[in-house]
């Protein structure tokens, strides 16, 4: 995780380099300091950032890099553009100690495995090698730390969409988050932000929360046939607005806001500011740093795209591009609501941008990250789900290379409804270094979760919630982990914590309902679920959940009716049945418990296996029908195990 010492701002501006004595004969930096021989200096490249202190990120995630490859890392960068062979190699790193001839290619080996994609560095045949990457090179504070910056959405006047404020700010986010390690910020997460901004937070308050440096805020207004974006930055230790901007653009052409807001960002990011780590009291202050790398509009490999670039792309190619673009915010929008008719509608304008545009690769990822939401929610069948996600990534040219944050979306299918357990491992592996974003994060978690690996997704979790802290899901999920692991009073202490955060949220109520009536607090479990149920009566497992309280309340007529009222459902649409087998054991008849289970398994419910590990299933542990459901994991986890032992 990233140091952040707190206190007060320090004094980030450096106004000369110190020029420091390295190795006589290699012309080296001094071990610790930054590339080049100066101090203070953290280096950037290809998606990655080597501090002054030998600390390797990628993104805000740690690369733990062993001393052998930091010290060869050193010396390449330290070299860029030049040769360097297999003696200095050997020579800096062991120095008189004597190692095998073949010690270097194996340094060399991990190192690249750990800075995964390794094409910074070239192998010239039999003489040695090459960085060939661009390098960036920024000033940390004397502390060593990190501005935090916080992006609220924006807020919008009269008759503007109201899914554009959110959406240019967080496209904003994501264009910041994929040049962090080149301005020397660490964005903070999206969730955590929009969530307190919804509670009515202001933005020093925000910043305090969330222990960051600055706010960016601001307002969207319409006129005649112009937006106007007034982005202003707010400095949380003291509240004082350090500076403001005004943008202007075509109301057809929304993208360019966002390109602007990101150049304009980007140009005051690279100065440095008296009273504030690394940032600038003027644009005028703002230094040309050499080694920039490519906007990023240019980045097309996992997260690392801005979707300002489909809005690029309208501008060059005409108005079906432009148009798509702007289909493509909408659909953005609504599908992150998580109601059923938004997300029915934001699935609609996905389509549609994609039939538009089809190289819009943005909306692909967005298109498989609802539909796996959509069928952990109920809202989509787990069979449209599947065919639209494999549909997606089949159409991507050189997937899963410019698309790879659709890869774990891709592997939740090839696991829950392929029943292709290799394949979903090597769509997680492939994906493993993106680093945290909430639909990413969420398939890794009921990943692991569904695989009964409880640890694993506990430990997940808490690592997306050092990053992402005000996140409702992410506080609920835990919870419900940390019940199904058997950890029920813990379990019970993080849902509390959630609930007095975000009492409205539904995952959140859904799990505190389960939860709760697990833990004996029957009262309170019904209240919820009835609350939920009544919210959103489109929410299948709110009624489930609510008819499961009252049968284990005695309430059997009325858990019988919301019974019959699901059955229904299920008759005009598809219905998310893996909540339902607990309401008949309740009720006492396990042979109804055990045929809802056995259909949900045929429809590949994605709650399926993690029900079969739900304490209110207990009783049904001992039927033969559930021992073989029960064995269909580790049947597979065996399968995978020697698939990819032969593999190998």
């Amino acid at each position: 995780m990233l140091t952040r010492t707190r206190g007060k701002v320090l004094v980030a501006r450096m106004e000369t380099l110190l020029n420091l004595r390295g190795n006589s004969e290699s012309g080296l930096p001094v071990a610790g300091l930054g590339c080049r021989g100066e101090e203070n200096v953290a280096c950037s490249f290809g998606g990655l950032r080597l501090d002054a202190d030998g600390t390797l990120w990628r993104g805000e995630a740690m690369v733990h890099l062993p001393p052998k490859e930091l010290t060869a890392l050193r010396l390449l960068m330290a070299s860029a553009g030049q040769l360097v062979s297999h003696v200095r190699l050997k020579l800096e790193i062991w120095g008189n100690v004597h190692v095998t001839d073949d010690s270097v290619l194996k340094c060399m080996s991990s190192l690249r495995a750990h800075l995964e994609p390794d094409n910074c560095i070239q192998t010239v045949y039999k003489r040695g090698y090459r960085f060939s990457a661009e390098i960036g090179r920024h000033k940390a504070g004397l502390d060593g730390t990190l501005l935090r910056l916080a992006i609220m959405p924006f807020a919008t006047g009269y008759l503007v969409p109201e899914h554009l404020g959110p959406v240019i700010a967080e496209e904003t986010i994501v264009g910041l988050a994929c040049a962090a390690s080149q301005l020397a910020i660490a964005v903070l997460a999206r969730d955590s932000v929009f969530n307190l901004t919804q509670r009515g937070y202001t933005a020093q308050q925000i910043g305090r929360e969330l222990k960051a440096d600055l706010v960016l805020t601001g307002t969207l207004q319409a006129f005649c046939s112009y937006y106007r974006l007034r982005a202003e930055m707010i400095r949380v230790e003291d509240g004082v607005q350090i500076w403001v901007e005004d943008m202007l653009a075509p109301r057809s052409r929304t993208g360019s806001l966002e390109r602007e807001l990101l150049l304009r960002l980007t140009y005051r990011l690279t100065g440095a500011l008296p009273g504030s780590r690394g940032f600038a009291s003027r644009a005028s202050d703002a230094p040309v740093r050499e080694g920039r790398s490519a906007p990023p509009e240019q980045n097309q490999t996992g997260l690392e795209f801005s979707v300002a670039a489909a809005g690029a792309d309208g501008d060059k190619h005409g108005s079906r591009q432009s148009e798509a673009y702007e289909v493509f915010l909408r659909g953005h929008h609504e599908w992150q609501t998580l109601h059923r008719h938004q997300m029915q509608e934001g699935l609609q304008h996905l389509l549609r941008a994609i039939e538009l545009d089809p190289s819009l690769i943005p909306a692909k990822v967005d298109l498989a990250h609802l539909c796996v939401t959509g069928a952990y929610y109920g809202f989509i069948s787990p069979s449209v789900s599947a065919n639209l996600v494999h549909r997606a990534a089949e159409s991507i040219a050189g997937f899963p290379y410019r698309a790879e944050a659709l890869l774990p979306a891709l592997g939740w299918v090839n696991f829950h409804f392929d029943r292709n357990l290799p394949a979903a491992l090597r769509a997680f592996s492939s994906s493993a270094q993106l680093s945290h974003d909430p639909w990413v994060t969420r398939a890794r978690t009921m990943f692991a979760l569904s695989r009964h690996r409880f640890a694993e997704a506990i430990a997940l979790l808490r690592a997306a919630i050092e990053l992402d802290p005000c996140s409702p899901w992410l506080l609920g999920r835990l919870a419900w982990a940390l019940h199904l692991s058997g950890q029920t009073s813990e379990g019970g202490e993080m849902i509390r914590k959630a609930l007095s955060l975000f009492p409205e949220h539904e995952f959140t109520n859904l799990y505190a309902a389960l939860i709760f009536a697990g833990n004996g607090e029957a009262e309170r479990a019904a209240q919820l679920a009835r609350d939920l149920a009544q919210r959103q009566p489109s929410f299948d497992p709110a009624t489930s959940v609510h008819a499961y309280v009252l049968a284990c309340a005695g309430r059997t007529n009325e858990a019988r009716s919301m019974l019959e009222s699901l059955q229904w459902r299920g008759r005009e649409r598809f219905l998310l049945g893996s909540f339902i087998p607990a309401i008949h054991v309740a009720l006492g008849d396990q042979d109804a418990a055990i045929a809802e289970l056995r259909v949900a398994e045929e429809a590949r419910c994605p709650w399926f296996f993690q029900m079969l590990a739900d304490p209110r299933l207990k009783p049904l542990h001992g039927h033969p029908e559930f021992k073989r459901m029960q064995a269909i994991l580790p049947a597979m986890e065996a399968e995978a195990a020697q698939k990819m032992e032969m593999e190998a």
